[in-house]
C-alpha cells in the first residue's frame, strides 16, 4: 500500500499541488468487484482545501487516473456501519449515499480517523460519525497527531490561554514603566523578581499587624454564641406550650376523619343496595308467569317470554367483589336457579307435547290418487312452533340437556310425520308418471293426464320451465330401456317431463325447514344440516327410486331429469353450496348423470347390434332415426340449459357411432348397393343437422354432406355404367389407337376404325333403343332407394347429367377423328332429355 501510495503523490496529486494523506482501498457494494482508491488530500497552497479524491486504474492497467473528486465541506454523514464488530462497509453521504466496501477493517478505520482529524482541525461545520468506535474519535487533535495528518511540514499550533483586556493594560504599564522591558528581557523579569519578594514582605507584615481585631472579632462570636444559646431556651418552652395545642388539634382532626369515612362508607354501602335491588329483584307478575303462565295462548307465551329474559338477566347479572359472600344473595340466586328450573320442565314437557301431536297429526296425509302433486302445507304447525322461538333460544342458553332432548324428540316426531307424506308424495309421482295404479306391472303412458299442480313455496323459481310441444316422429324407436320406444311419443315425454318438474317444485325441498326454532343461520348451518338429514332421511332414496323409475319407462327420460335436476343443483349452490337441499340434490345428480351416460351407452351398443333383413332394402337405418328423435329431443329440452356440455359431449360420441356404424352396414348390405346405403342415411344425417343447427357437430355435418355427394358420384357411375356398351368399346379403341401416336384424323384410316364400321355401331343404338334402356336403369335405381328420404329423382337427374356428358365426348371424337364424314349420332341430346323427363313422369 506504501508504495501504491507513493506513485498516487508522484503521478497524480504532486502535479496538482496537493498532499496525499490518507488512502483506502473499496470497490461499491453490491456489484461485481472492481477496485479503486479512495484518497484524503490538501492543498499546499493557503487557503487550504481538503478534499476526498476517487482513483481509479486504467483499463490497460499501466497507470492510475483520477475519476471523481468531492469537497470534505459537503460530506454530511460517515456511517461505519458496526461500532463494534470488524465490518469492511461503510457510507459517505454526499449529495447521494455511496456505499463501499474496503479490502479491510484496518484501511477503514484508518480512513475515517484521518478524517475526522481532518474535520476538527479546517472545517467549522461538523460531520456526523455513525456507528464509529470512539477509539477512532477523540475530542481534541494532539500536535503529533497534527504532524502525523498533515505529513509533519505544517506548523504546530500551540496551546495557550488568552489574556483579557485588563491584563493586557496592566502589563503595558508595567513595560512603560520600564525602559530595558524590550532591549533586556532579563534585566526585566529580575526587576519583576524583586518587586514580587518587596509584595510577599508586605503582605506577611500586614496578616501580623491584624492580630488585635482578630482577636476582637473572636469574643465577639463568644458573645453571639451565649445570645444563641438564650433563644434556643425561649423557643423550648413555646414548644412545650404548644405540644398540649397540637395533641388536641390531632383529636379533632381524627374525628373529622373519622366521620368522613363514616359517611363514605354510608354511600358506597347505599350504592350496592341499590345496585342488588335493581338488578337482582325480579317482578312478582314475573315470577307468577313462569310458575302459572299458559304456554298454549300467544299472550300467555308473551308474558313467559318476557319474564324467562328478565329471569335471565338477574341470574347473568355481574357481581361486584363480594356480592357472592352475601347470603341474600345466595338466597336470590338460589330461588332464580330453582324458577328457571321450575319454568325449564314446564317449557319442555308442553313443547314434548306439542311435538307429539304434531308427529301423530293424521289430517294431512297425501292422498293416494290425488289431482294435486304436492305436500300437505305445515303452516299452522309452523306459526304454532314460531311463537316459541324466543323460549327455546332461552332454554338453550339456561338449560342445554334439556334443549337437546327437545331437539331429539321434534326430529324424532317430525321425521315420521315427514316420512309418511314424503312417501305418499312420491307414491302419487310414480302413478302420473306410469299411468298405472302401484299394483299395476307393466309400465305404461296412458294414464290419467290430469292438471299437475305443485304448493306455492320458496323454490318454485328453481323449476325449469317445460321444453314446449316436441317433435312428432313417424319412425319406430329401437328399445330402450325395458320397454318399446314404439309406446313413447312425444305427449308421454312432455308428460313426465311436467310430473317431474311439479315433482321437484312441489316436494319437500320446497320448504326451508329449521326444526320449528329459528336458529342463526350465519353460526348454526351444521346444526340446521344435520337435523334436515334425519328429518328427511327418506327424501334422497325416494328421490333415486323415482329417477330409476322414470329411466326404466324411457331412458331418455334422463335428459328431462338431468336438466332439470341440474337447474336445482345450480340454483341450490348460488343460495348456500353446503346447505342440506344442495347436498342432496348434488347426490342425486350424480345418478341422473350416470343414467344419462348409460343411456348414450346403450345407443351405442345398440347401433353395434342391429341387424338388416337380407330380403329387403336397407332404407334409412332405424339408428339414424333414432339420432335425429334424440337430437331433436335433446335440443328442445337443452335449450338455455346449465349442463349444454353434457350434451356436446354426447352428441359427438353417438355421432361418430353413428357414422361408423352406417358404414358397416352399408358393407354388410347384400340387396341394397353399398353406395345406396352411405348415399341415403349421410343425406339423412346432413338434413337433420342441418335444421337442428348443433354447433359443436358442424365439423360432422360437412363430413356428411361429402360421405353423400361422393357416394351419389359412385352410384351414379356404377349404376349408368355404359348404356351404349358397344360404341363405347368402340370408341375405347380410337383412343386407344391415338395413344399409341396415331393422329387423330386419321383414325378413320384404319380398317376396324374406318367410317363404315362407325356407322354399323351407331345403328344399333336407335333412340327408341337407348330410352328402353334408360327405362330399365329409372326401375332399377327405383328398387334400390328408399320412398322416405326421396332421393329417386336427385339420382336420376343426376343419371341424365353423366349420360349426357358421355355423349357429348362420342361426339367430340366424331368431330376430331371422323371430320367432314356427315357420320352422326341416331339420337340428340334434346332427345335424351325428354326420354328421361318422360321416363321420370310415366313413374
Amino acid at each position: 500500500m506504501t508504495a501504491i501510495k507513493h506513485a498516487l503523490q508522484r503521478d497524480i496529486f504532486t502535479p496538482n499541488d496537493e498532499r496525499l494523506l490518507s488512502i483506502v482501498n473499496v470497490c461499491k457494494a453490491g456489484k461485481k468487484k472492481k477496485n479503486c482508491f479512495l484518497c484524503a488530500t490538501v492543498t499546499t497552497e493557503r487557503p487550504v482545501q481538503v478534499k476526498m479524491v476517487k482513483v481509479k486504474k486504467s483499463d490497460k492497467g499501466d497507470f492510475y487516473k483520477r475519476q471523481i473528486a468531492w469537497l470534505l465541506r459537503d460530506l454530511a454523514v460517515v456511517d461505519a456501519k458496526d461500532a463494534i464488530k470488524e465490518n469492511p462497509e461503510f457510507d459517505l453521504h454526499f449529495e447521494k449515499i455511496y456505499k463501499w466496501v474496503a479490502s479491510s477493517t484496518a484501511e477503514k478505520n484508518a480512513f475515517i480517523s484521518c478524517i475526522w482529524k481532518l474535520n476538527q482541525r479546517y472545517l467549522r461545520k461538523k460531520i456526523d460519525f455513525v456507528n464509529v468506535s470512539s477509539q477512532l474519535l477523540e475530542e481534541s487533535v494532539p500536535s503529533g497527531e497534527n504532524q502525523s495528518v498533515t505529513g509533519g511540514d505544517e506548523e504546530v499550533v500551540d496551546v495557550y490561554q488568552e489574556l483579557n483586556a485588563r491584563e493586557e493594560q496592566d502589563i503595558e504599564i508595567m513595560m512603560e514603566g520600564c525602559e530595558c522591558a524590550i532591549s533586556n528581557a532579563e534585566a526585566f523579569a529580575e526587576r519583576l523578581s524583586r518587586e514580587l519578594q518587596v509584595l510577599d514582605g508586605a503582605n506577611i507584615q500586614s496578616i501580623m499587624a491584624s492580630e488585635k481585631q482578630v482577636n476582637i472579632l473572636m469574643k465577639l462570636l463568644d458573645e453571639a454564641l451565649k445570645e444563641v444559646d438564650q433563644i434556643e431556651l425561649k423557643l423550648s418552652s413555646y414548644e412545650e406550650m404548644l405540644q398540649s395545642v397540637k395533641e388536641q388539634m390531632d383529636q379533632i382532626s381524627e374525628s373529622n376523619h373519622l366521620i368522613h369515612l363514616s359517611n363514605t362508607n354510608n354511600v358506597k354501602l347505599l350504592s350496592e343496595i341499590e345496585f342488588l335491588v335493581n338488578h337482582m329483584d325480579l317482578a312478582k307478575g314475573h315470577i307468577k308467569a313462569l310458575q302459572e303462565g299458559d304456554l298454549a295462548s300467544s299472550r300467555g307465551i308473551e308474558a313467559c317470554t318476557n319474564a324467562a329474559d328478565a329471569l335471565l338477566q338477574c341470574m347473568n347479572v355481574a357481581l361486584r367483589p363480594g356480592h357472592d359472600m352475601l347470603l341474600a344473595v345466595k338466597q336470590q340466586q338460589q330461588r332464580f336457579s330453582d324458577l328457571r328450573e321450575q319454568f325449564a320442565r314446564r317449557l319442555a314437557s308442553h313443547l314434548n307435547n306439542v311435538f307429539v301431536q304434531q308427529g301423530h297429526d293424521q289430517s294431512s296425509t297425501l292422498a293416494q290418487h290425488s289431482v294435486e302433486l304436492a305436500l300437505p302445507n305445515h303452516h299452522p304447525f309452523h306459526r304454532d312452533l314460531l311463537r316459541y322461538a324466543k323460549l327455546m333460544e332461552w332454554l338453550k342458553s339456561t338449560d342445554y340437556g334439556k334443549y337437546e332432548g327437545l331437539t331429539k324428540n321434534y326430529m324424532d316426531y317430525l321425521s315420521r310425520l315427514y316420512e309418511r307424506e314424503i312417501k305418499d308424495f312420491f307414491e302419487v309421482a310414480k302413478i302420473k308418471m306410469t299411468g298405472t295404479t302401484k299394483e299395476s306391472k307393466k309400465f305404461g303412458l296412458h294414464g290419467s293426464s290430469g292438471k299437475l299442480t305443485g304448493s306455492t313455496s320458496s323454490l318454485n323459481k328453481l323449476s325449469v320451465q317445460s321444453s314446449g310441444n316436441r317433435r312428432s316422429q313417424s319412425s319406430s324407436l329401437l328399445d330402450m330401456g325395458n320397454m318399446s320406444a314404439s309406446d313413447l311419443d312425444v305427449a308421454d315425454r312432455t308428460k313426465f317431463d311436467k310430473t317431474e318438474a311439479e315433482d321437484l317444485d312441489g316436494g319437500p325441498f320446497s320448504r326451508q325447514h329449521n326444526a320449528g326454532v329459528p336458529l342463526p343461520v350465519s353460526s348454526e348451518k351444521d346444526m340446521i344440516r344435520q337435523m334436515m338429514i334425519k328429518i328427511f332421511r327418506c327424501i334422497e332414496p325416494e328421490l333415486n327410486n323415482l329417477i330409476a323409475l322414470g329411466d326404466k319407462i324411457d331412458s331418455f327420460n334422463s335428459l328431462y331429469m338431468l336438466v332439470k335436476m341440474s337447474h336445482h343443483v345450480w340454483t341450490a349452490q348460488n343460495v348456500d353450496p353446503a346447505s342440506f337441499l344442495s347436498t342432496t340434490l348434488g347426490n342425486v345428480l350424480v345418478t341422473v348423470k350416470r343414467n344419462f351416460d348409460k343411456c348414450i351407452s346403450n345407443q351405442i351398443r345398440q347401433m353395434e347390434e342391429v341387424k338388416i333383413s337380407k330380403k329387403s332394402k336397407v332404407g334409412i337405418l332405424p339408428f339414424v332415426a333414432e339420432f335425429e328423435e334424440f337430437a331433436g329431443l335433446a335440443e328442445s329440452i337443452f335449450k338455455n340449459a346449465e349442463r349444454r356440455g353434457d350434451l356436446d359431449k354426447a352428441y359427438t360420441k353417438l355421432i361418430r357411432g353413428v357414422f361408423v356404424n352406417v358404414e358397416k352396414v352399408a358393407n354388410e348390405s347384400q340387396k341394397t348397393p353399398r353406395d345406396v346405403v352411405m348415399m341415403e342415411n349421410f343425406h339423412h344425417i346432413f338434413a337433420t343437422l342441418s335444421r337442428l343447427k348443433i354447433s359443436c357437430l358442424e365439423a360432422e355435418k360437412k363430413e356428411a354432406k361429402q360421405k353423400y355427394t361422393d357416394h351419389l358420384q359412385s352410384y351414379v357411375i356404377y349404376s349408368l355404367g355404359q348404356p351404349l356398351e358397344k360404341l363405347n368399346h368402340f370408341f375405347e379403341g380410337v383412343e386407344a389407337r391415338v395413344a399409341q401416336g396415331i393422329r387423330e384424323e386419321e383414325v378413320s384410316y384404319q380398317l376396324a376404325f374406318n367410317k363404315q364400321e362407325l356407322r354399323k355401331v351407331i345403328k344399333e343404338y336407335p333412340g327408341k333403343e337407348v330410352k328402353k334402356g334408360l327405362d330399365n336403369l329409372y326401375k332399377k335405381v327405383d328398387k334400390h332407394l328408399c320412398e322416405e328420404e326421396n332421393l329417386l329423382q336427385v339420382v336420376w337427374h343426376s343419371m341424365q347429367d353423366e349420360f349426357i356428358r358421355q355423349y357429348k365426348h362420342f361426339e367430340g371424337l366424331i368431330a376430331r377423328c371422323y371430320p367432314g364424314s356427315g357420320v352422326t349420332m341416331e339420337f340428340t341430346i334434346q332427345d335424351i332429355l325428354d326420354y328421361c323427363s318422360s321416363i321420370a313422369q310415366s313413374h
